[in-house]
């Protein structure tokens, strides 16, 4: 076999080929929802759904409690800001792209802390907690917690969180072996800062015609 090939995808000779196919699945529907996300399209919800429900599956089997339980409340909120896009705000329009305000900022820090002690508990309750692997997905868990509570109320600092959880989780799982979900962390990263910039245009855009 070519070395790098071996490199990249040598730990998956000894995984089932569902998983495979269906870790696959999950990153091209993951791909889709960061994509509608960026365009600022109603499609990042049902495309993420798909994806989140898929790596919840996978993720209980990899034993990653942090993010299986990331994915289950990706589902969750994804119903919450499918509803907020689609609400009217007036008779001709929906919720708008806007920037955080005191209340969610400090609503952001609440989950963050909240979610850095619940996933703590999780592992402490299971005894998963053995080694700098659970402490990282602790902290990503609690960035992408905010990350997606933000995103599901339109507002342009969720792709901060993105980034910062995205460059984190690139690592994470080339570590411990998922090379399509690390590349998919990848292209998330890129993704996300083109969307921080094109949620920042609209944004400015909105200003300058109210």
């Amino acid at each position: 076999m070519n070395p790098i090939f071996d490199f990249f995808f040598g730990q998956y000779q000894g995984y089932d080929t569902i998983d495979i196919v269906l870790e696959i699945i999950a990153v091209v529907f993951g791909f889709l929802s960061v994509w509608y996300s960026k365009q600022n399209k109603i499609w990042v919800f049902p495309t993420g759904m798909i994806s989140t429900l898929i790596f919840v599956y996978l993720l209980f089997k990899w034993e990653l409690l942090g993010d299986m339980m990331i994915n289950g409340y990706y589902f969750i909120m994804s119903i919450y800001g499918w509803y907020v896009w689609t609400r009217k705000v007036d008779d001709t329009h929906v919720t708008p792209v806007s920037t955080t305000t005191k209340k969610e900022k400090i609503g952001s820090i609440g989950i963050f802390l909240a979610t850095l002690l619940f996933v703590f508990f999780v592992y402490q309750t299971f005894d998963k907690w053995n080694g700098l692997e659970a402490y990282i997905d602790t902290l990503t868990t609690a960035i992408f917690f905010v990350g997606m509570w933000l995103m599901a109320r339109r507002k342009i600092e969720n792709w901060i969180f993105w980034i910062i959880g995205d460059i984190i989780s690139v690592p994470l799982y080339f570590y411990k072996g998922f090379t399509f979900t690390s590349l998919q962390y990848l292209g998330f990263t890129i993704i996300a800062i083109f969307g921080y910039l094109a949620w920042k245009k609209h944004l400015n855009n909105e200003i300058a015609t109210a």
